[in-house]
């Protein structure tokens, strides 16, 4: 049988099985208790990529261990423009990001997240794509992380995050090592 072109989708279809038969068994999550600010289990990480994982279109160094490590406690979302293209072939073997699709990304973003429990969330962006999802995240009670990663971060993403870190792993890291996130946010 002639070859159709059909096994990256074959592969992208088999990955995103296994990615449904994990998501059904239920992972630990992340409890972080931060005074003042209350207790918060993180289930769901929603995160851009572009600028916000990545520079340039690359994984920023030490985001691969740390995606793989989050991925035994949480369920992991890629939402993303993919400006540089790259972002299927970077994520392989971890997920396989969600595409966006309509001409507001902002909205599409923010309708996202809005499928999950925003109290149980964490999300991580850079861009005005980005700023609708973060406030969504940050008035449901979850947890909005706006990420320098050396491409710069939108003053809109900023001001509606609880939180701002340079760099993709430090941002990682905030729930990699819950304490860390706890000095930032406690009253």
């Amino acid at each position: 049988m002639p070859n159709r072109g059909f096994e990256g989708d074959l592969e992208s279809v088999s990955f995103r099985l296994r990615e449904i038969v994990e998501k059904s068994v239920k992972k630990p999550g992340i409890a972080i208790d931060i005074p003042g600010f209350g207790r918060r289990v993180i289930r769901t990480v929603i995160s851009d990529y572009t600028g916000t994982l990545s520079r340039r279109g690359k994984l920023a160094p030490g985001v691969r261990s740390r995606l793989r490590r989050l991925l035994r406690l949480v369920d992991l979302e890629i939402i993303t423009a993919d400006s540089y293209g790259t972002a299927r072939q970077q994520l392989k073997g971890i997920t396989v990001p969600n595409m966006l699709k309509r001409k507001r990304h902002d909205i599409e973003k923010r309708d996202f997240g809005r499928r999950f429990a925003l109290r149980e969330v964490a999300a991580f962006g850079n861009g005005n794509n980005d700023r609708m999802l973060l406030e969504a995240v940050r008035a449901g009670g979850g947890i909005a992380v706006a990420v320098d990663n050396g491409e710069g971060c939108a003053v809109d993403a900023l001001s509606r995050a609880n939180i701002f870190i340079i760099g993709a792993a430090n941002a990682l890291d905030l729930l990699l090592n819950p304490t860390a996130c706890k000095a930032t946010l406690r009253f």
